[in-house]
């Protein structure tokens, strides 16, 4: 991917700073939001009326439910996985009377599924992957005319061992580390995402 990103028009949506610490990319405009779909709207809301960005790139972990992906990877198909209202005839991920369920950006990418819950059995989901903002900053940029990209490390399996490896303080810190490397070089940089 060449780098097509301007500095000053493009805002980073990042869940946790230390996921992508700010004096790894001091030239770049960044939002932590903390973690869950309401939180990321807060804190994208705020940044983007003081900073007026054009373009929004959502970068951070996600669990992945097909267990051949790993690496870094664009997401361009979102879904509300926590979404359930059922009972009332709609699909899991469908908004009761939205004209908005599933967010395609038209690219190649895989798909992911947001939720404000920890994925450890994802075997009823259908999408690549799983986190906890990308639907709803996907459909924030979408209604707001910003252009939006989304890129997501994967760090576990999306299974039970998944708690064992977020609550190990040197596992994750490692895990960090090398998903921001990573999306620096492959995204920020210009260089190409495997």
């Amino acid at each position: 991917m060449p780098n097509k990103f301007n500095k000053e028009r493009t805002l980073i949506i990042v869940a946790l700073e230390q996921e992508l610490p700010k004096f790894l990319i001091p030239e770049w405009n960044v939002c932590y939001t903390g973690v869950g779909k309401i939180n990321s709207i807060i804190m994208v809301q705020q940044a983007v009326a003081s900073q007026s960005p054009d373009t929004l790139i959502n970068y951070g972990t996600a669990g992945a439910i097909n267990k051949r992906i790993s690496g870094l990877h664009e997401v361009t198909l979102f879904e509300q996985r926590d979404m359930d209202a059922r009972a009332l005839g709609f699909k899991i991920g469908e908004t009761p009377f939205d004209p908005i369920s599933s967010i395609d950006l038209g690219r190649p990418g895989l798909s992911c599924g947001s939720g404000d819950n920890f994925v450890i059995d994802g075997k009823s989901l259908a999408t690549d992957l799983v986190d906890m903002e990308a639907y709803g900053l996907a459909k924030y940029s979408l209604t707001n005319g910003l252009d939006f990209h989304c890129f997501k490390y994967v760090s576990d399996q999306a299974n039970k061992d998944a708690v064992d490896r977020w609550n190990n303080i040197e596992w994750l810190s490692q895990m960090f580390l090398n998903g921001a490397n990573l999306f620096i070089q492959n995204v920020l940089a210009g260089n190409n995402i495997e």
